[in-house]
């Protein structure tokens, strides 16, 4: 039976045997073509069909190389900038031969100075989804990696001579103040901003006048890091001192040219951080970047300080899942050395001892 569709769940099925000149030559098939719509099924039958055709007319192809996979591979300009050791390491090897350990193994030539976390990040993650995507649209082998453990993260560390993975110290109230007390309007609109809402740096910054509403206290953050654009509500006196900024255009620093009006008035995520460090020092106060001074600042000071329940506070701040932020985002306040006194705390108890007069008293 020549390949047929069919619907379960929210996905398209195959089906049957393709079929060439009256004969099968592929098959049996029953596998997902992972199209949610009848059309995009019809378009991964037709794709197999010309594939399993040409293979049965011509034999097999000569395996595809990682640089015939990049071809394939529509990288945004972060990642195609990552991509480009990696190719000239190992743009020759065809997929197949291409392991996991392989991939974990371009860290240490590639970028000897970095962390595992960075290693991760920036080659084993962007080569996979290569490698991936070329499995989607090729059926090329696919490929899994396991992650870096601690041992190889504490060799790394040692090796370069730096820790990675420094606990960041979150904001509170009286660093919130302090910072506001010595910041222009904007800034100190700013980082109120991101301790409130846990607004990431480059959600913040990106507001326009338009992302605002002010009937509501509602305000609209763009999308990131896998969630999709949301408006989020925040307090009265805040959208007050959001209101009460005029809108500035800031300069692309690459073009030249003048970008659209902005709420804070920053053009990029990375514009504040000389102008904060200037008002940290004014202020008296240890220098916190964006994220500690929003994410974890936020997360710590509902959880650790107010006592919410982690579901909660994740949530608002838009976690999907609340075992994140704990892990990461949640920091202890409680000093060690309180902790150690515990145990040598004399507490008060009742004397259970009875002496020969108490005992004679209790008689009596």
């Amino acid at each position: 039976m020549p390949l047929q569709i069919y619907k379960r769940g929210r996905v398209y099925w195959a089906k049957g045997w393709i079929e060439y000149n009256g004969r099968p030559i592929a098959g049996p098939y029953r596998r997902s073509t992972k199209a949610s719509t009848e059309e995009g099924a019809r378009d991964w039958i037709n794709h197999e069909t010309e594939r399993q055709i040409r293979r049965y007319v011509v034999g097999d192809e000569p395996s595809k190389t990682f640089s015939d996979a990049i071809m394939l591979y529509n990288a945004s300009p972060k990642a195609a900038k990552q991509l480009i050791p990696i190719v000239e390491a190992i743009g020759d090897l065809s997929l197949g031969a291409i392991s996991g350990a392989l991939l974990k193994s371009l860290g240490p030539k590639l970028k000897p100075k970095a962390s595992t976390d960075t290693w991760w990040r920036e080659i084993v993650t962007p080569a996979c989804a290569v490698i991936n995507n070329a499995h989607e649209l090729e059926g090329t082998p696919l490929i899994r990696v396991k992650p870096y453990d601690k041992f190889e993260r504490i060799a790394q560390d040692k090796q370069r001579g730096k820790l990675s993975r420094v606990e960041r110290t979150p904001a509170d109230k009286e660093w919130i103040e302090a910072f506001c007390r010595a910041a222009d309007p904007y800034n100190a609109a700013l980082v109120r901003f991101m301790f409130e809402t846990a607004a990431r740096i480059d959600q913040a910054v990106s507001l326009e006048p338009d992302d605002l509403r002010p009937h509501e206290n509602k305000v609209r953050v763009k999308a990131q890091k896998g969630h999709p654009e949301s408006w989020i509500t925040v307090s009265p006196q805040m959208m007050d001192e959001l209101l009460a900024l005029p809108a500035k255009r800031p300069k692309n620093r690459k073009t030249g040219k003048l970008m659209k009006a902005r709420v804070f008035g920053y053009g990029s995520s990375t514009g504040y951080n000389t102008r904060w460090k200037t008002i940290c020092k004014r202020a008296g106060i240890p220098y916190l970047s964006a994220h500690p001074a929003g994410r974890h600042g936020f997360f710590t000071e509902l959880v650790v300080r107010q006592g919410v329940d982690p579901v909660t506070a994740a949530k608002a701040g838009r976690w999907s899942d609340p075992n994140l932020p704990m892990r990461i985002y949640a920091h202890a306040e409680t000093d060690e050395a309180d902790i150690r006194a515990r145990f040598r705390t004399n507490h008060v108890q009742d004397d259970t001892v009875q002496t020969p007069n108490a005992k004679k008293s209790h008689k009596e």
